[in-house]
C-alpha cells in the first residue's frame, strides 16, 4: 500500500466514525423527544382529568358525594358500564383521591389539618400504586381512543 492509500482509508474511517457518531446521536435524540412527548401528554391529561374531579369535588357536599362523583368521571371516561375485580380495585384505590381533592377544596390554606387531605400525596400514592400493580401508568389509559357509540332508537 502507498502511504496516499493508507490516507485515504483514515480518511474514509473517520468518515464511518462520524456517520456511527451521527446515527447514535439521533436515536438518543428521538429517544429523548419521544420520553418528553410522553412526559407532556401525561402532564395535560393529568391535569386536565384532576381539573374535572376537583371541579366536581369541590362543589360536592359531603366526602362521600366527592368519591361516587369522581368514580363516576371515571367510569363515563374509559366507558366503564360493567364492574370488573380490576375496575373496582383502581376505583377504590382513586377514592382517597376524590376525598383529599374535597377536603382541600374546603379546607382554609395553612389549616391545621393541611397534611391529613393533601391531594399531591393522594395522587402519589394512587400514581405509585397503579405503576406497581399494572406495570404502566394510569395516564397511558387516555391513549386509548373511544369511539362515539350513536344510539339507535328503533
Amino acid at each position: 500500500m502507498t502511504r496516499a492509500t493508507d490516507f485515504l482509508a483514515a480518511l474514509a474511517g473517520r468518515a464511518q466514525e462520524a456517520d456511527a457518531a451521527e446515527g447514535r446521536f439521533r436515536a438518543e435524540m428521538e429517544a429523548r423527544a419521544a420520553a418528553l412527548a410522553h412526559a407532556r401528554a401525561e402532564a395535560h391529561r393529568r391535569a386536565n382529568f384532576l381539573r374535572l374531579v376537583a371541579t366536581s369535588a369541590a362543589s360536592a357536599e359531603s366526602p362521600e358525594a366527592a368519591e361516587i362523583a369522581a368514580l363516576s368521571l371515571i367510569r363515563n371516561r374509559f366507558g366503564w358500564d360493567q364492574e370488573t375485580p380490576a375496575r373496582a380495585e383502581v376505583l377504590t384505590q382513586f377514592a382517597p383521591l376524590a376525598r383529599a381533592l374535597h377536603a382541600a377544596a374546603q379546607a382554609e390554606a395553612g389549616g391545621e389539618n393541611e397534611d391529613l387531605n393533601d391531594p399531591a400525596k393522594a395522587l402519589a400514592d394512587f400514581e405509585n400504586w397503579y405503576a406497581e400493580t399494572r406495570e404502566s401508568s394510569f395516564w397511558d389509559l387516555f391513549e386509548h381512543y373511544m369511539p362515539e357509540t350513536p344510539r339507535v332508537d328503533f
